[in-house]
């Protein structure tokens, strides 16, 4: 089984073995009840930050809270990832702690951009429902190479966005990627696209976790993988949305 998303990698069903008894074993109708679960943890820290900012419409007062809810998600995402058998605990803190960020980043952005969060929930969900259906008819089946090729799509991202991230320290920023330009909506677009395509392996992963026998709680986390693309794919519908309204 093979992945773009961090969470869930090659070897993390195979690493935990199979268990004997039917009903302590991870089911997809589990998954989904926990991915729902981390949902509404989502919303309510993000509807704290949102209307933090609201009441001062400064972003400096949600700044600190977006801050703290990066650092410390991606801390508990990496624990999340090195002990699954956390997940139960850890899942939901992880949803709690991006909320923060979805928040107010979700409220910087409809301030200036009135109506975009609606069209950016709307727009990530449409996408997860279409690709859910497409995947479960079979019209989109994660094969070999259609893993292999967005998991190196994934991978160059990653890399991206990371080498933006370090050159930013020294005051060297690459703006056209990050601009309303054509190339800059085009960079964004594929983006979306990648991260997308995510949710199919996920689904597929999830899958085969659930037919291979997995313990109980990699429910957790599996919908902790999941939420990570979810939330992934909203950011980048809001990016690609504000450069797009910024033409208007």
């Amino acid at each position: 089984m093979r992945t773009g998303n961090p969470a869930l990698n090659d070897n993390t069903f195979t690493a935990v073995g199979r268990v004997a008894r039917a009903e302590e074993a991870m089911t997809i109708q589990g998954t989904a009840n926990k991915a729902m679960l981390l949902l509404l943890c989502v919303l309510v820290t993000a509807s704290w930050t949102w209307s933090l900012y609201y009441r001062t419409m400064n972003p400096q007062t949600v700044t600190p809270w977006v801050a703290l809810g990066a650092i410390a998600g991606l801390i508990v995402a990496l624990v999340t990832v090195f002990k699954q058998t956390w997940a139960p605990l850890t899942a939901p803190l992880y949803a709690l702690l991006e909320g923060l960020v979805v928040g107010g980043i979700s409220a910087i952005f409809e301030a200036q951009f009135p109506g975009i969060v609606i069209q950016a929930v709307g727009l990530t969900f449409g996408t997860c429902l279409a690709l859910l259906l497409a995947y479960k008819s079979r019209l989109i089946r994660a094969s070999e190479n259609f893993k292999l090729g967005v998991v190196a799509a994934t991978g160059g991202i990653c890399l991206f966005y990371l080498l933006t991230f370090i050159l930013g320290f020294f005051g060297i920023r690459i703006s056209l990627m990050y601009s309303n330009t054509l190339f800059g909506i085009g960079f964004s677009l594929f983006v979306v696209v990648i991260a997308a395509l995510n949710l199919v392996l996920d689904f597929d992963f999830i899958e085969q976790g659930a037919a291979g026998g997995a313990p109980k709680y990699m429910e957790w986390y599996g919908a902790f993988g999941l939420m990570v693309t979810l939330i992934w794919l909203y950011l980048e519908m809001l990016r690609l949305l504000a450069k797009l309204r910024s033409r208007e």
